[in-house]
């Protein structure tokens, strides 16, 4: 069987210039990987932040410089970072707008919580060996489904394997279809609602409307002692940063050249005789443990989840950190998730009233002024003083 012929490059349709072939160079564009200034400026970010985040901000909350609510409130930020990594490496790298981000990120997150519900044990409000919301639902004996949960690495691979076989079935199911575009973006709001319909019943026996809460220890430590918070603040910034030194190794490798090209030309990839669903399919699982890890080191640091973490309007938000940081961008999604919610952790206690409104009207002002997030800021700054200092040389 003859092999795949060279896969074009992504440039628009009508360029006529001659196409590059797979591992050969390809010259720095703004759509393939970032110019080299802001590849500089990048790393040089990259690398100060990587260091406030792992080593100075746990530091200085070992010596009581920074609060324990800090450290746990930017815990939680980073979780939400890893989702909105997902949803770039989805939307800006392959094309596909998934809205039902959030639900891989809520089974990561139910999963490590039922090992914490049956940690509880008799420190309950009941004083039993199952959860509360099972002796209050009239309950004596613990469901056969939650007894290996009593184990932390089963709960561990869990949150690896139920989103992936989530995310198998569904995206083989839609990409051996054909299904791409604004119906790809329908299917999965339409699944992640069907399944907060589903969580939100009690005879799911996954707590219902109030879920899981109320975590009592942590492989024997106290899941609200200041250690153990650091711990888990320490270990969501280093997934994070290996996250992210993962996804920018991969843009730059075959795979990846092949991953943008299905979204700049999925025809063009077909017609080179590579399979484009299965590409897709790969980086949709992907996608979904990158945010099922998210979900599991969120729920231990905010000590719930519940069926409103699953909603669709959770997945348009995430959508709105990337594009707010800059889709495409890596870096970007970060920014926008940090940022938009360090903004709505402010705005919700200054301003109640009016934080949708507020995070509506931002999202309109990047859309039509800043397409390319806020990381594109550097860049555009640059090229105007450029183009201010050779106007000045020419006069």
């Amino acid at each position: 069987m003859s092999s795949p012929s060279p896969l074009p490059s992504a440039a628009d349709d009508n360029d006529q210039k001659p196409s590059r072939l797979i591992g050969e160079h390809v010259p720095p564009t703004p759509y393939h990987q970032p110019p080299p200034l802001r590849l500089r400026v990048e790393i040089a970010l990259v690398a100060a932040i990587a260091l406030l985040l792992v080593v100075l901000l746990p530091l200085l909350n070992l010596h009581g410089t920074v609060s324990d609510f800090t450290i746990n409130l930017w815990g939680k930020y980073l979780c939400y970072a890893l989702l909105a990594l997902s949803v770039d490496l989805l939307w800006g790298y392959t094309g596909l707008l998934s809205l039902g981000q959030a639900l891989f990120f809520s089974l990561g997150g139910y999963m490590m919580g039922m090992h914490l519900m049956l940690m509880i044990g008799k420190l309950g409000q009941y004083k039993s060996d199952i959860p509360d919301f099972m002796v209050f639902l009239g309950h004596t004996t613990l469901p056969d489904f939650w007894k290996p949960f009593q184990s932390f690495p089963f709960a561990v691979a869990m949150v690896f394997l139920v989103p992936g076989i989530l995310s198998a079935v569904f995206g083989y199911l839609a990409f051996r279809s054909r299904i791409k575009g604004v119906y790809f973006s329908i299917l999965t709001q339409a699944l992640t609602y069907g399944a907060a319909l589903l969580f939100f019943r009690n005879d799911l026996m996954m707590g219902g409307n109030n879920g899981f809460t109320d975590f009592k220890t942590l492989l024997g430590a106290d899941i609200r002692s200041p250690d153990t918070l650091r711990v888990l603040y320490l270990s969501t910034a280093v997934v994070l940063l290996s996250v992210y030194l993962g996804r920018r190794w991969l843009s730059n490798t075959k795979f990846g050249l092949v991953q943008q090209a299905v979204r700049d030309g999925e025809n063009r990839v077909l017609f080179s005789g590579y399979a484009a669903g299965h590409f897709k399919l790969f980086v949709f699982i992907l996608s979904a443990l990158i945010a099922s890890v998210g979900g599991a080191l969120y729920v231990g640091q905010v000590g719930i989840i519940n069926p409103g973490e699953m909603t669709p309007d959770k997945s348009l938000e995430a959508v709105v950190w990337v594009a707010v940081g800059g889709r495409a961008t890596l870096f970007g999604p970060i920014v926008g998730a940090i940022g938009i919610n360090a903004l709505k952790s402010y705005a919700t206690r200054a301003f109640p009233d009016l934080w949708l409104i507020i995070l509506g009207g931002l999202f309109i002002l990047v859309v039509l002024f800043l397409p390319g997030g806020i990381v594109s800021i550097p860049g555009k700054l640059a090229a105007a003083w450029k183009k201010f200092r050779t106007r000045n040389n020419e006069t």
